[in-house]
């Protein structure tokens, strides 16, 4: 067997094959990141053996096309994170760099890290649609957030005794009556900037909720029983699934803690036993495990009796809350085992 590590980039691929046995190199080759280039590194690594595994260092939208193309050919393909292959880089390779180089360290880490554990790439289109409109919901979302702390500096530089509630300027009956303040005074660079800024926030407000109406509905087609767990709202959902491409497909409710950081690492020594907190793992799968554990800690009486009877044990209430979380990945891994795909 050999896997083949590939080093992505905007204009070019590279790609180190090694022997699964013995890490050594077999062959590279680097080609454009064209359809044309994808079709000639697949004829490539056909020729080097029967039995491969393609690992990709998981760049996003970089390696998101050569993925693709792999696996609509049949080309079982795993993803690395990048900071897997760091180490090796820094422990085992030759001086200086190059794409090569970095696409050997890549192999090399899956081999390190087991093939079989690694998350397999698969072609899921709607989850792949929820991970995309998740993205551009969050980049909108900031974009309206420098606008209205712009706007809130502005007001306040012009009436300093204008009080405005948090998260007031995301409601339209608050913007139409800063609109109408705003028309009524002399109209300064200040007050048309304002006048601006209020039009701008209103617009991304409107297709704000208009992407989070579209995600709730590829939710509840995707994962409904998401949605019925308690704490766990339409957009938490949809990190979810967007950042795992569906629980589910973890062999194991572990692996899919693992994913997340949510599950404690060893750190004993000797007669000392004891675990640590895992600051690894994905952290928008984290956080959304977070949000339905505090959410649940807050209104649901099993998670808050159970938060209760950890604390009294002598935990903080932190280390309660991440005892949850692990919980909250079992649950969730559990749900979406029959959920339809």
């Amino acid at each position: 067997m050999i896997v083949i590590g590939a080093d992505t980039h905007k204009g070019s691929h590279t790609c180190a094959a090694v022997a699964a046995g013995t890490g050594e190199l077999l062959a590279d080759q680097t080609i454009p990141a064209r359809r044309a280039g994808f079709r000639a590194l697949l004829e490539w690594g056909r020729g080097l053996g029967t039995e491969r595994t393609w690992a990709i260092e998981d760049c996003r939208h970089v390696s998101g096309s050569l993925e693709r193309f792999l696996i609509e050919r049949g080309e079982r393909v795993v993803r690395v994170a990048p900071k897997l292959s760091a180490g090796t880089r820094n422990s085992v390779r030759e001086r200086g760099k190059s794409d090569t180089i970095d696409a050997l360290a890549i192999a090399r880490a899956a081999l390190r890290e087991g093939i079989d554990s690694l998350p397999v790439a698969f072609l899921d289109e709607q989850a792949r649609a929820i991970k995309l409109l998740g993205d551009h919901r969050d980049a909108m979302v900031g974009e309206r957030t420098r606008h209205q702390n712009r706007l809130r500096w502005l007001l306040h530089d012009r009436w300093p005794e204008l009080e405005i509630p948090a998260q007031a300027l995301e409601r339209y009956h608050w913007l139409d009556r800063i609109a109408r303040r705003l028309a009524r005074a002399d109209q300064a660079v200040d007050v048309r900037i304002a006048r601006d800024l209020v039009r701008e926030i209103r617009a991304l407000t409107r297709q704000i909720r208009q992407l989070e109406r579209e995600l709730a509905e590829h939710v509840a087609q995707r994962a409904p029983a998401l949605l019925e767990m308690p704490g766990c709202g339409a957009m938490t959902a949809a990190t979810i699934l967007a950042e795992t491409a569906g629980p589910g497909r973890f062999p194991t409710d572990a692996k899919l803690a693992r994913s997340a950081g949510v599950a404690p690492i060893p750190a004993s020594s000797g007669k000392h036993q004891r675990h640590r907190l895992d600051r690894g793992g994905n952290r928008k799968l984290n956080c959304a495990l977070h949000r339905i554990a505090v959410t649940q800690g807050r209104c649901h009486p099993p998670a808050a009796a159970y938060l209760a009877r950890r604390q009294a044990e002598g935990k903080t209430r932190k280390e309660a809350l991440r005892a949850l979380k692990r919980h909250l990945a079992r649950t969730i891994w559990r749900l979406t085992q029959t959920t339809p795909t």
